[in-house]
């Protein structure tokens, strides 16, 4: 089963009876299914609490500054049988469910996860009905249990639940039936779907970034195209590192991955299908070339290229063809990305003698510069949410900020010393970037939420750099 299809609706029958108020053992016997995702239950809640009353689309990002962080327990989830499967013993799977799911939500900016580590293991009996007054006492606003049992198929059913302490009531619940291989996607899903019950918010977890992984000497890189998941997780190097891969971007319909690369100095612009591993040539050149990108509807490819010492911004269809120049001002116009909605471009431009962010109609007509606030711009990222654009701001460090599309609100997130080549999280809350150690020279991935205050570096077994978010998995 391909690990894209893993996550289709069960039956009937098995959201009836996640819906039912059953205790946790009469779930888990009737839940086995052929592996699949159980669709998300439309649990009875208390009334709304007042964070979900005020949570909107789109929430202003002064709710994020100002609202304090909810605390939220994530206890390991219980493992009434124990029993060993190839991705290990079930007792410590449910221990890492907790564990990705508390990571997740740490890493929204918006919770504070309390566990596994420090928690008293909870009862089966508990995944069902909590002893909120135990909860109450420690301060807790929201809590995560669950349970995950082996079938006899070897299939792992694991069942998630989110409850609101202060009003001692259910929120939602989850269940899966998957592959042992696949419990880190079962985990990532439960933490999506609690994060937008929460916060109102599109989710971003259940997601994969590709990147390029870095290694060798500084005069001789060898630089490969990598995939991971959105926590560092279940890393895989695409190339060879034969052939120099630069600027990766995923397909609006994750499927695919947009990148360039470099054999014998020449640049070839290449689409690599993730789930056959075959790739396909799209446009080459003897020229300069640089940062392709895809449009929202996955038909168009925008690139930049320099043709006698003039660099421009071409689209060309994702069948191949004949490119189509969109800009012509003398200098050099890197870096286009669409709007959300495909009606319009953001690119970096140094017709005015420095290099400054621009936008243009997707035909290349109406071009006008936003960026004012001093210093130079560069690599800009239009934002799935269309309200705003990341940067890479350059006066003296190199900082990752936002602006809107007109320019204004310029807010630099990052503080250090060179931080670049931001892109954005499938819902827009947070910004990944990679970082240059000013002393050492290695590179890392990062990641920022829109406050600035949340970041953390992702693992990667080599330096990383131009890494690029892709959508939610379905």
């Amino acid at each position: 089963m391909s690990k894209n299809s893993m996550l289709s609706p069960l039956s009937h029958l098995a959201a009836m009876v996640l819906k039912a108020a059953l205790p946790a053992a009469a779930i888990v016997a009737a839940a086995g299914f052929a592996p699949a995702l159980l669709a998300q239950t439309p649990a009875v809640p208390p009334a709304a609490t007042p964070a979900e009353a005020q949570a909107q689309d789109e929430p202003e990002l002064v709710e994020f500054e100002t609202a304090k962080l909810r605390l939220i327990a994530v206890p390991a989830f219980v493992a009434p049988s124990p029993a060993d499967t190839p991705a290990g013993n079930s007792t410590n799977l449910g221990r890492q469910i907790a564990e990705v799911i508390a990571s997740d939500m740490r890493a929204s900016g918006l919770f504070e996860p309390a566990g596994p580590s420090g928690l008293r293991a909870i009862t089966l009996g508990e995944v069902t009905a909590p002893q909120y007054d135990f909860w109450k006492g420690r301060g807790v606003d929201q809590l995560i249990e669950g349970f995950i049992r082996v079938g006899a198929d070897g299939n792992l059913t694991i069942g998630c639940y989110l409850y609101d302490v202060t009003f001692a009531g259910e929120i939602t619940r989850l269940g899966f039936v998957v592959t042992p291989g696949e419990w880190r996607r079962a985990a990532h899903k439960c933490a999506d779907a609690f994060y937008s019950r929460v916060t109102g918010e599109k989710p971003f977890f259940d997601s994969r970034i590709a990147y390029i992984a870095e290694s060798g000497p500084k005069g001789n890189r060898i630089k490969r195209l990598a995939i991971m998941d959105s926590d560092g997780a279940n890393h895989k190097f695409i190339t060879s590192g034969q052939a120099t891969a630069l600027t990766p971007r995923y397909s609006p319909n994750y499927r695919s991955i947009l990148y360039l690369s470099y054999t014998d100095g020449n640049p070839r612009i290449y689409v690599y299908d993730v789930d056959s591993g075959r790739q396909r040539l799209i446009t080459q050149s003897r020229n300069p070339t640089f940062a392709p990108r895809w449009s929202p509807d996955g038909k168009t490819i925008l690139y930049s290229m320099a043709i006698a010492g003039n660099t421009d911004i071409y689209k060309i269809s994702v069948n191949g063809g004949e490119p189509v120049r969109l800009t012509s001002a003398p200098g050099i116009d890197v870096g286009g990305s669409f709007s959300p909605d495909g009606t319009q471009i953001v690119f970096e431009s140094d017709r005015s003698g420095s290099q400054q962010i621009y936008i243009m109609n997707a035909d290349g007509s109406n071009p006008r510069r936003i960026s004012f606030q001093g210093g130079r711009f560069a690599t800009p990222e239009w934002s799935p949410r269309g309200d705003l654009i990341a940067v890479t701001r350059i006066a003296g460090d190199f900082r990752v900020g936002t602006m809107r599309p007109d320019g204004s609100n310029l807010r630099l997130l990052t503080d250090s010393w060179q931080d670049e080549a931001p892109t954005w999280a499938p819902n827009g809350r947070v910004i990944q970037f990679f970082r240059t150690a000013k002393n050492s020279g290695k590179t890392g991935i990062w990641q920022v939420d829109l406050t600035g205050r949340n970041e953390r570096q992702l693992p990667t077994p080599v330096d990383g750099s131009d890494p690029a978010w892709g959508p939610v998995l379905p």
